[in-house]
């Protein structure tokens, strides 16, 4: 997931002002103001200590104490107010700032193609999305601030002790030049770093998003010690990484302090002779040793904002090129009007490939209006990529898909997925209630509606069961519920959707067999009226169908109903008897065993059975 660095900083910090921070102006305006305040307090303080010195505890004047006094607390009511005042207001800004970038982000994640999310896992986004923009907003107020507060107060202190003698201030900056080529070198080196570790940590998330996930495999084959081994492995890289980055941002910081310490000692050792000559008072010392010992703490921080930034313009960088990755399925311009109710589906002349595997080749088939159609073949047979293809999830290399006599890429995605009610073998719910799961966020519900369709899909079965009816929530994925009793509340929420096309994808592979009965009876009533394609390995699910179409790698070979296929011979009838052969012969065939010999021993044919294999398994 790693690439080179494609932004400068300049490119970065006016995109940042343009898209986020442009539209606080107000705010920012108001913290603005409160840093000067803050910032030139420090000024006032190191001005107050020439008359502190020289009037009040030099010469003795009794007046200069109270004004001495008064002056000096009131700087410091000033310093604290300004000081909290502007710390509120930038942490407004900089989180809502985060918060709209994380939005910006979330929303073109969803609407890249599948492509994308197959080349991006889960974990890398989520690092992206969270980690990257939490590491951005913490320092967009540590820049606000040193741009604000502490350049400020830096300016107004130089000026303070360029009023004293510039050639004093001259002494104090002697050892800048000496640190603007280590100080560039180190913004590069943290740059550099900063940029590996955000890849780091994107794989860490990655790894846990697949080890929480795929627990259950995980423990069935004690692989807890395997996944711990590369979870350390990748930890170990990051540690080192970060304190690499670390060691880089801390050492600008390190630099002002060598040369800090260089021009105050050459200001004391030219300073203190005037002094001992009287050609300059204490009171002047001390305003100008104050003025340049307040602007230690504003450099060490701007020189600190330096690394910081450059650990954000890393993370920066990937958000960037996440935002501008091209959206390759857009809508159209002037969209065509989607059907209204069932349609013709009509793939003609598709191909489709991943790279240079070509999933379909030349594909056409028609599933007609309010009838159901049946894809069966062999894993991989490209069955799964006709529903991504009607979706739009995909979209074809060459060749035609139509909903009715409009095109998919004619019709605004939006008004294209509203076409379809879509029934997997993963039926998918949300950590919310039950009730959300179904309507899916709509208010136009009646509640007469939402218990006909809990009815028909048989949930109003289990539902006394729930602690909590409808408001239960489910639970990650639905773990709260079993699996039969999630396949009912996803075909409750596709028979509450009443869409004129219904798309099952192996909705009953995964459960038993009182399950699947409950679980085939709701999808019947589902498909009543509807053009619906059914892709299933149990033919007992389609042997009513309409229509069923043979795939074989990417090609429909054969066409018909159950009986007109079983007749044909061919891939299908071999299925079909591999599945509903009773007694010793399937058993027998399971095991490669098709006969026996003359003598009566038995006689295996592995070549026909992995022809069979090969056939509808993919094997």
């Amino acid at each position: 997931m790693s690439s080179e660095q494609t932004y400068t900083s300049k490119e970065l910090m006016r995109w940042l002002w343009r898209d986020y921070l442009r539209k606080h102006l107000g705010k920012l305006a108001f913290a603005v103001m409160f840093m000067i305040l803050e910032g030139a307090s420090l000024g006032a303080m190191a001005k107050l200590m020439e008359p502190m010195f020289d009037r009040v505890f030099v010469a003795g004047e009794q007046s200069w104490l109270l004004i001495v006094g008064f002056v000096l607390m009131g700087i410091f009511v000033v310093r604290a107010i300004s000081g909290v005042a502007q710390k509120v207001i930038l942490t407004r800004i900089s989180q809502r700032s985060a918060a709209d970038m994380r939005i910006d982000m979330l929303d073109r994640m969803m609407q890249q193609d599948g492509a994308f999310h197959q080349t991006h896992p889960p974990g890398f986004l989520i690092q992206r999305v969270q980690s990257d923009v939490n590491a951005v907003g913490d320092v967009w107020r540590a820049i606000i601030t040193g741009a604000g507060r502490d350049f400020i107060g830096l300016l107004v202190l130089l000026v303070v002790a360029i009023s004293i003698d510039p050639i004093w201030a001259l002494l104090a900056c002697i050892g800048i030049p000496v640190m603007v080529l280590p100080a560039a070198f180190a913004q590069r080196f943290v740059r550099s770093r900063a940029r590996e570790a955000r890849d780091l940590g994107a794989s860490l998330s990655t790894r846990l998003d697949e080890v929480f996930h795929g627990i259950v495999q995980i423990k069935l084959n004690a692989l807890e010690t395997y996944q711990s081994r590369q979870y350390r492995a990748i930890s170990k890289k990051f540690v080192s990484t970060e304190v690499r980055t670390a060691f880089g941002s801390s050492a600008i910081p390190a630099m002002i302090d060598i040369i800090s310490g260089i021009g105050f000692m050459a200001v004391i050792l030219y300073g203190g002779s005037e002094i001992i000559s009287g050609d300059k008072t204490i009171g002047q010392f001390m305003t100008f040793f104050t003025a340049m010992g307040f602007t230690f703490n504003p450099l060490r921080r701007l020189g600190s904002i330096s690394g910081q930034w450059q650990v954000a313009a890393a993370a920066l960088e990937r958000i960037k090129e996440l935002l501008d990755a091209p959206l390759k399925q857009t809508s159209p311009v002037t969209p065509h009007a989607a059907p209204t109710g069932p349609a013709d589906i009509t793939l003609e002349n598709v191909s489709l490939a991943f790279g240079e595997t070509e999933v379909l080749h030349g594909l056409s088939l028609t599933a007609k209006a309010g009838q159901t159609t049946a894809l069966v073949g062999a894993s991989g047979a490209g069955k799964s990529t006709i529903f991504n293809l009607l979706t739009r999830l995909l979209d074809p290399t060459t060749g035609t898909v139509r909903i009715g006599d409009v095109a998919t890429t004619d019709m605004a995605i939006p008004d294209l997925r509203t076409l379809f009610s879509v029934v997997s073998q993963e039926a998918l719910l949300f950590d919310e209630s039950l009730r959300e799961n179904i309507v899916l966020g709509r208010k136009d519900v009646t509640d007469e509606e939402l218990k006909a369709a809990l009815d028909a899909a048989f949930v109003s079965d289990f539902l006394p069961n729930l602690e909590n009816g409808l408001d239960t929530h489910v639970g990650p994925r639905g773990s709260a519920l079993s699996g039969g009793q999630r396949q009912r509340v996803v075909i409750a929420r596709a028979l509450l959707r009443n869409t004129p096309v219904l798309l099952l994808d192996e909705a009953t592979s995964a459960l038993d067999a009182q399950s699947e009965q409950v679980v085939q009876d709701a999808l019947d009533r589902l498909s009543e009226g509807r053009t619906t394609l059914v892709i299933a390995h149990r033919l007992s699910t389609i042997r009513n169908a309409d229509k069923i179409i043979v795939m074989d790698r990417g090609h429909a070979v054969d066409e018909g109903t159950h009986e007109e296929l079983l007749e044909r011979g061919g891939i299908y009838a071999d299925l079909y008897r591999l599945q509903f052969k009773d007694g010793k012969i399937v058993s027998d065939r399971r095991r490669g065993v098709l006969g026996r010999s003359e003598d009566g021993n038995k006689v295996r044919q592995p070549n026909l059975l992995q022809r069979i294999g090969q056939q509808l398994f993919g094997a």
